[in-house]
């Protein structure tokens, strides 16, 4: 009877973890689609293969549900197959993000010189393009800076002297880019400034990954302990 209601205990304790699984891949599956929208306006898509960490978090995600409906039934059924299968891909997944985090770690130094290279190639494009303008524009103005390495870099683009885009300016008004005061303007990079919000986000994202592979951990040993006690024949429900 002990061994019976310390399972009901574990049964317990693992449907509330399924739900918490649940809750992780929605809140992984709007990290990455957040990450990749951010990424698709500031880094070429495959430039570095820290721009596929969007997608890995995605398909992580999507798949961590799954997984977690595949426990949920299992426990449930008390299915020793479904079970099993739970706890395999499970680890799988926890190996993943463990591998995820890693990675976003070691290419974190990478982002600030990735970045920079996109932006100042979308710069040259800036007067060809009105897509990459908009982009430009509402990033310069949602992060208040101007150029890539400063306001002077927008000199060699628009082939005019003080001259930059209107929305390098505090107060943004139609042709204010023209014959400027330096005071009205945004004179702090983007490179710098958005690049740092990149590569801080990448590693609290790195975190995060650690922090849920931790839970499943616990999962795992749940699984673990559910899965015995079915085989031994134990009747937990």
């Amino acid at each position: 009877m002990a061994v019976e209601g310390g399972m009901k205990c574990v049964k317990f304790l693992l449907y509330v973890l399924l739900l918490a699984f649940c809750a992780f891949a929605v809140g992984l599956i709007a990290v990455g689609i957040g990450a990749q929208l951010v990424l698709n306006q500031t880094i070429t898509p495959g430039a570095t293969p820290g721009s596929l960490l969007p997608v890995v978090i995605i398909a992580v995600g999507a798949f961590l549900f799954l997984v977690a409906f595949v426990g949920c039934c299992g426990a449930c059924k008390e299915n020793y197959c479904l079970m099993i299968t739970f706890a395999i891909f499970l680890s799988l997944i926890m190996l993943v993000e463990v591998a995820a985090a890693i990675a976003g770690y070691v290419f974190r130094d990478k982002v600030i010189p990735e970045f920079n290279k996109d932006f100042r190639q979308q710069m040259q494009n800036y007067p060809k393009n009105n897509h990459t303008a908009l982009i430009l524009d509402s990033m310069q103005k949602d992060f208040k800076c101007c150029g890539a390495a400063n306001y002077t870099d927008w000199e060699k683009i628009l082939i005019m002297t003080k001259r930059v885009p209107d929305s390098c300016c505090v107060n943004v008004t139609q042709g204010c880019g023209i014959n400027f005061n330096v005071k009205d303007i945004y004179t702090e990079g983007c490179v710098e400034r958005i690049g740092g919000w990149l590569r801080s986000n990448v590693l609290v994202t790195a975190a995060a990954a650690l922090g849920i592979a931790f839970v499943e951990v616990l999962g795992i040993v749940f699984a673990c302990c559910l899965v015995k006690s079915i085989r031994s024949g134990y009747e937990v429900m």
